[in-house]
């Protein structure tokens, strides 16, 4: 009996009690495999389906595989899992092991989750981006679809009380941890040595020193790799396992890395951070702890992912030290001193906080969310990250200058890739090479296929001459998503290079310097070793890069020729004149740049002081208003004073970019007295310059004709966009204005608003510009399909006379 079984018949009454439930449980309690098959006969689940969420392949892999030799069945009968490139369930599956990116998939697929009665977050002090915004998903979905949902957040070492009040005051269960006692030995850190020579020398100590197999935590798959070779020179002794572990690894190394040794021999597992929780590896009783991990950490000024060596937090060695204390009592070898664990941070930073955050922004648009403080996240997105990524969906055309997701966004949204990839997927379809993309895709996506080879075209053959398991389903999957992105167009020959560029266009590089350096799009500088062939190109497409302090090791690239890369980059080559002192005094040399890379240039004659503003003028009339720091306000402003002069009321002064434009003599001129580029203007000079074009009484009639919110029944006060084709609107669920009996307008009331009305999902249901005319009309219709879908939520007969609302009915 595990310990979990202590306190099983409290988590059962607390969700049959509560919609959201917490359990805090420390390693060795049994809660992964054992919850959900008690859970499977609780009245209120009612037949449905429980989603368990890992997040690693190998744990949930692991898991299906442990609850389905409990129930004496095969995995796919009542347990089965779906991960990347396999899937095993049936139309018998009750319990799916999912990983966390899978249930983002699913839950953005049918917010409604039919069938499912239960999802269950596991090991969620990981705290992983695709964990926080999964939970977030379902607890807005549970609130606003699916109140019979209930959701279980299960935890080793987690604050529960703050996932707790994220669960609206959700009922927290503690159960006791079962683990034998584990002698800790601090082996001190010697830095004239490497760290794979210091652990080879811990695993020689340990195997001469205790019994049992041993669990090494090394930082990554060099250290692995190199370790590994380091103890096949010095440890000789018959019946010995070396088993590397790992995620880039194929699914049978890692279930042979972490199943019972034979008979009479000792394994030494060398592992990363993918062992210390989930995972109970037989026979384990001694464990090597190196205290790194390494971790990925986004650039948002580079657009860059570079993976970081940092020290694990003590929650996170407390868990590694756990793992010999499984199954016996064990000892943990710890490379460093004892005094520098309390130095060591408590938790380790949720992944939210350091990550690319392009696809969350594109997963919260799908959703219909435009800022993420509209969902309940634990920790909120930082906001300039989340600001990158939303102007990097733009680039890639997903969402649109308002933020609304695109045509393209919605097709990227469907393809289980991050943005940049399904971008270069579906540019790649236009020209019939989607194949050829998807393999690029996979390469990407997946560490150690095809190789190490830094060509991408070699790194390609290796994958097609792969014929382990991993790469057969690598291929598999590449298949599948070249389907996705649809039908091919036209059979172009597009080279591998532009292909990679699509997914990252920052990244094309040129050669600069002695053999092998280049510099990239975005200005900072790459090299390839002088002897590799990619070295002697001029133009490169970098899909990989190491990280470095002033420059990067390019890890995965693709020669790319100059007049492909100007040809599919055109629309990003950015004319410039730039003013420089000459010999005769100030000149300008007019650069045609593609990011930091300047593919032309030119000198023109030394200017008079007059051409200096001429030439800035000439800028924005080519380059538009957007090339001037104007301020949301004023965009605003325009686009109500454009609204007011479309309704009639033509005294109004003409702010469009024609107009203004045309009239920069007169109002921007003055502000360049001085001034070398645009970017010197002070943008609150721009903003009182272009006021100034209004007199003070027209601005506060504006204000009266063409508010800036609509103010609903409920009080909500909801911004009214002027720039919605067909007129000025406002998006609004239809609760808000029940008792409306006049449809509002704007205008001196001569125009009246459009409403989009939403269902309590923010699904649209009507556009109108005639509320009474539609509770008369076709909400009869209207009224009888949402009762059917939203059963909680109130649907009056005569909305008209009914109260507005913005909650649901209560339970019963």
């Amino acid at each position: 009996m595990l310990p979990i079984h202590e306190v099983i018949g409290d988590l059962k009454a607390a969700l049959a009690d509560h919609a959201s439930a917490v359990l805090v449980a420390p390693p060795g309690a049994g809660k992964t495999t054992v919850v959900p098959l008690e859970l499977l006969a609780e009245p209120w689940l009612g037949g449905g389906k429980i989603i368990l969420l890992e997040p690693r392949r190998l744990a949930a892999r692991a898991a299906a595989e442990r609850m389905a030799r409990t129930l004496g069945e095969p995995v796919g009968e009542t347990v089965g899992y779906r991960v990347r490139m396999q899937s095993k369930v049936s139309a018998r599956t009750r319990i799916e092991v999912v990983t966390e990116g899978v249930f983002t998939r699913m839950i953005l697929a049918d917010p409604e989750l039919p069938g499912v009665g239960c999802v269950v977050f596991d090991e969620f002090h990981e705290r992983s981006l695709d964990a926080d915004l999964g939970l977030a998903l379902a607890r807005d979905a549970q609130g606003v679809l699916r109140e019979d949902l209930k959701l279980l957040v299960m935890s080793a070492t987690l604050d529960g009380a703050a996932v707790a009040g994220l669960l609206g005051d959700a009922p927290v269960v503690e159960s006791q941890g079962r683990a034998f006692p584990v002698e800790t030995r601090y082996l001190g850190r010697d830095d004239r040595l490497r760290l794979e020579d210091q652990l080879a020398r811990a695993v020689e100590r340990a195997l001469a020193a205790e019994t049992g197999s041993l669990l090494v935590f090394l930082p990554g798959q060099g250290e692995i790799r190199r370790t590994a070779e380091l103890l096949e020179e010095r440890v000789r002794r018959p019946g010995l396992a070396i088993a590397p572990l790992y995620g880039a690894l194929g699914p049978r190394e890692q279930d042979a890395a972490i199943s019972p040794a034979p008979a009479g021999v000792r394994k030494v597992v060398l592992a990363t951070s993918i062992a210390e929780t989930s995972l109970t590896i037989e026979g384990v009783r001694v464990v090597i702890d190196c205290g790194l991990a390494r971790v990925p950490r986004y650039d948002p000024a580079s657009g860059l992912t570079r993976l970081a060596t940092v020290r694990v937090s003590r929650a996170a060695a407390d868990q590694r030290r756990g793992r010999a204390g499984r199954t016996e009592p064990g000892v943990c070898y710890r490379l460093w001193d004892e005094a520098e664990t309390r130095a060591l941070p408590a938790y380790g930073e949720p992944e939210i906080r350091a990550a690319d955050l392009s696809g969350l922004a594109l997963d919260l648009a799908r959703w219909g969310a435009r800022d993420p403080a509209e969902l309940a996240f634990l920790d909120p997105p930082p906001a300039a990250a989340y600001g990158e990524a939303v102007a990097l969906l733009k680039r890639l055309e997903a969402l649109n200058g308002e933020g609304v997701l695109t045509d393209h966004g919605k097709a990227l949204g469907e393809l289980p890739l991050p943005p940049r990839l399904g971008h270069m997927l579906l540019k790649a379809a236009d020209s019939g090479q989607a194949d050829r993309a998807a393999r690029i895709a996979a390469l990407l996506t997946e560490r150690g296929l095809g190789g190490r080879d830094p060509d991408l075209t070699h790194r390609l053959e290796g994958l097609e001459r792969d014929r382990s398991a991993r790469g057969r389903d690598a291929r598999a999957l590449a298949d599948r998503w070249a389907r996705l992105a649809g039908p091919s167009g036209r059979a172009d020959r597009v080279p591998d290079g532009i292909l990679l560029a699509y997914a990252y266009p920052e990244r094309i590089a040129r050669a600069r310097g002695p053999l092998g350096e280049f510099q990239l799009v975005s200005g900072r500088g790459a090299f390839l070793e002088p002897t590799e062939a990619l070295a002697r190109a001029e133009w490169l497409a970098v899909g990989e890069l190491g990280g470095g302090e002033r420059r990067d090791r390019i890890l995965l690239a693709a020669a790319a020729e100059a007049g492909d890369i100007l040809a599919a980059f055109r629309d990003q080559l950015a004319e410039e004149a730039r003013l420089e002192e000459g010999p005769g005094g100030l000149r300008v040399k007019r650069l045609t740049r593609l990011g930091r890379i300047v593919v032309r240039e030119a000198l023109e004659a030394s200017p008079d002081p007059a051409l200096l503003t001429a030439a800035l003028l000439d800028q924005v009339r080519r380059e538009g208003l957007g090339a001037l720091p104007l301020g949301r306000g004023v965009e605003a402003l325009r686009a109500r004073v454009a609204f007011l002069r479309a309704a009639g009321e033509a005294d109004l002064p003409d702010l469009s970019d024609a107009a203004l434009i045309e009239r920069l003599d007169e109002w921007l001129a003055p502000l360049l007295a001085g001034q070398r580029s645009l970017k010197s203007v002070p943008p609150d000079a721009l903003d009182g310059a272009l006021r100034s074009l209004i007199p003070w009484d027209l601005q506060r009639r504006i204000d009266a004709a063409a508010p800036t919110h609509f103010t609903a029944p409920t009080g909500s006060r909801i911004p009214i966009d002027y720039a919605a084709e067909g007129g000025p609107m406002v998006e609004v669920r239809v609760q808000e204005v029940f008792g409306l009996a006049e449809h509002p307008a704007i205008a001196g009331g001569r125009v009246p608003l459009t409403f989009a009305l939403l269902s309590p999902a923010r699904r649209p249901i009507q556009l109108t510009r005639d509320l009474p005319g539609f509770w008369r009309g076709s909400w009869r219709d209207v009224r009888a399909e949402m009762r059917g879908r939203y059963p909680r939520h109130v649907w009056p007969e005569d909305p008209a006379q009914a109260e507005a609302t913005t909650r649901a009915k209560p339970r019963a």
